[in-house]
């Protein structure tokens, strides 16, 4: 005998967001939750999927990971970076089941993994399980602070998204097509976006962030040059001590004494 699926009076009035580019899957996914009775929007990339839901706001998203044009995982960059949608549970739909893919979705943010072919009572149940767990969250936190919503800020989402990709790792930073591929765009509208909103390319930028933390690494540790040179990018010592002091003015020892000379003196 077939099992009815239920959900309880609670999740009636959910609106789940399903994005995969196969029709065929979305067509298996809306007949076992429609008598649910929750709301289901879909679509069919990862591009159209961030734009929904930054407008429907869905309680939930069910998100494939290989699609055209913008992948699950550019997506989840764009719906972690954006303060509309960044609270949004994810649970990823993969036909993959290489563990380093599913960590990465992980870590990108998304609150679940289910491989294909999947159970449908075991969909049922994942979704249930985050949505009653967000509900909970949401509450606490109201109860806490009820906050005021976020305004949106002076950098776009697509920007906010690859400044987060280059930060995780500023010293091996992915090349400008692929960054762009990560967050959903192209090279060109990418750094578009940069000029117009950081005042600077995004190599620019880049540079400009590694330099910071070259300043950092210098005062406040005692590594070596080299050392310092490859966790920011450069892997020659005397490169990196042209180009710091071409933007500082003084070498990067030079800058290292100085700052131990301030600090020295902060102590007394």
């Amino acid at each position: 005998m077939k099992k009815q699926i239920l959900a309880s009076d609670k999740t009636r009035q959910v609106t789940l967001l399903l994005v995969d580019d196969s029709p065929d899957l979305l067509a298996v996914l809306v007949d076992f939750l429609r008598p649910v009775g929750w709301r289901l929007v879909l679509a069919s990339d990862g591009q159209e999927g961030y734009q929904k839901a930054t407008v429907l706001q869905p309680d939930l998203i069910l998100l494939d990971v290989w699609m055209p044009r913008t992948d699950g995982f550019a997506a989840l960059r764009l719906l972690k970076a954006d303060p509309r949608t960044r609270d949004i549970p994810v649970i990823f739909l993969s036909g993959a089941q290489a563990v380093e893919e599913r960590l990465t979705g992980l870590r990108l943010g998304a609150v679940d993994y289910v491989s294909k072919p999947f159970s449908p009572e075991e969909v049922l149940v994942r979704i249930n399980i985050h949505l009653d767990l967000h509900r909970r969250r949401a509450a606490d936190a109201s109860a806490i602070d009820a906050e005021k919503p976020l305004a949106p800020g002076r950098i776009s989402t697509t920007v906010c998204a690859a400044m987060n990709v280059l930060r995780q790792d500023l010293g091996q930073a992915p090349s400008l097509t692929e960054l762009a591929h990560q967050v959903g765009t192209n090279e060109r509208r990418l750094n578009e976006l940069f000029r117009k909103e950081t005042g600077a390319t995004v190599f620019a930028w880049l540079r400009e962030q590694r330099f910071l933390l070259a300043c950092e690494l210098l005062a406040e540790t005692a590594l070596e040059i080299q050392q310092i040179s490859d966790q920011v990018g450069y892997g020659n010592a005397a490169n990196f001590t042209t180009m710091f002091k071409e933007r500082f003015g003084v070498t990067p020892g030079a800058y290292r004494r100085s700052r131990q000379v301030y600090h020295d003196g902060d102590a007394d």
